[in-house]
């Protein structure tokens, strides 16, 4: 089976972090829209640019020069200090969110990271999944990414720094020609600059170049960092996604209605389908949750939540859409929505802290592990055949 891999990219990170932070403690101004940069102690001359505003890009400010020589470019240059708790803080908002989808994340640095999706694409088409997290990010967390979609890390990473900001690319092999063949040799991934030069005084400018020279050529020249170089350009890496088995804190999903509605039926159709995501993501990482939570947004972007602690700590999908219902019968109060979702939170994880006691044969339990043994034949046929291979009664 083809792998599934994501490359995300956040666009101009630390200048789009420490914009939001100031936009949420009162600030009125909006330093993505300024000639501004993220620097060091001017006083303490440590002033190298590290982040620019698209802005200052215009004035022709590069990351890495002093602070002295781009405020001869622009005079008026606001300059605002770094913070690497802010930006992790940062970083690991998306990294919660991208639990969602998969646990198999490798944080590639602060503001990147690796997903693999092949066991969690749950029957849906890996750009629609792609699609989703960017939309998810520039709505929920206020910043944008690029995201590369490919078979394997190198192809994603390579496609993420095509067109920016806020993009979707694919690469894969049969697009190697075309995409990524016609570049130049720098834009090769993990080439250092001082090998550019080099490679450059061989007759190798682009790409293309290294792929169609003799492997045994390349390993003469380079070494080791020849044979990975000839591989990249050939789309070659079989590298996995290095991840840390981290559990998410909470699992949500929202949708945007169509079209506003007051109508109940038609808000309960679309809560089950979340609640059937949601489940399935607990149920794929052995989790319970023992509270769910109820978003609504109201056509006059009124927001209100309602929360509700659960009877039992639970994974199955009806158990959590009953009490799901009843939490949006209660918020909605008739008004007409353009948004609901659905959250569950206080977590367990059931390989180590639940057991479901073999003693216990009350009524109740009896249901519920019987829906669990349906849940569980359900996933098992959503990932052969495709989400849209069996639905509930209740989505028709």
């Amino acid at each position: 089976m083809d792998r599934k891999i994501l490359h995300i990219d956040v666009n101009n990170a630390f200048l789009s972090w420490t914009a939001i932070d100031m936009l949420e403690k009162g600030s009125k101004i909006d330093i993505r829209n300024i000639p501004a940069v993220i620097g060091g102690d001017e006083a303490a001359r440590r002033g190298v640019v590290l982040a620019k505003s698209n802005i200052a890009k215009k004035y022709g400010i590069v990351t890495g020069e002093t602070i002295y020589k781009a405020r001869k470019k622009c005079p008026n240059l606001k300059v605002f200090l770094g913070s690497h708790s802010r930006y992790h803080e940062y970083s690991d908002k998306l990294y919660n969110l991208l639990l969602e989808y998969t646990d198999k994340i490798e944080r590639f640095s602060v503001d990147e990271c690796f997903l693999d999706m092949t066991e969690y694409l749950m029957g849906r088409d890996i750009l629609t999944i792609a699609k989703e997290i960017k939309d998810r990010v520039e709505k929920e967390l206020k910043f944008t990414v690029n995201i590369g979609v490919s078979e394997n890390k190198v192809l994603a990473k390579m496609a993420s720094d095509f067109e920016k900001p806020n993009k979707i690319h694919t690469l894969y092999k049969n697009e190697i020609k075309k995409k990524m063949w016609p570049l130049d040799v720098k834009e090769l991934f993990m080439l250092g600059r001082k090998t550019v030069p080099k490679l450059n005084s061989l007759g190798i400018y682009t790409i293309k170049d290294i792929a169609l020279k003799n492997l045994e050529y390349m390993v003469k020249k380079f070494g080791t960092h020849g044979k990975t170089m000839w591989e990249y350009a050939n789309g070659i890496d079989n590298s996995e996604v290095i991840y840390v088995k981290e559990l998410p804190k909470s699992i949500s999903h929202s949708m945007t209605l169509m079209k506003d509605t007051s109508n109940l039926q038609e808000l309960n159709k679309v809560l089950l389908e979340l609640t059937e995501k949601v489940a399935y993501r607990l149920r794929r990482c052995n989790l319970y949750a023992t509270t769910v939570t109820i978003q609504i947004r109201t056509k006059n972007f009124e927001n209100y939540t309602k929360q509700k602690k659960l009877s039992r700590s639970t994974s199955v999908t009806k158990e959590i859409y009953e009490e799901a219902k009843k939490l949006l019968k209660e918020a909605y109060k008739e008004r007409e929505l353009r948004l609901i979702g659905i959250g569950v939170g206080n977590l367990i994880d059931t390989s180590v802290n639940y057991q479901t006691s073999i003693f216990d044969t009350t009524p109740d339990s009896k249901i519920h592990n019987k829906y669990e043994k349906i849940d569980k034949t359900l996933d098992e046929i959503k990932n052969k055949y495709g989400s849209s291979s069996i639905t509930l009664a209740g989505k028709m």
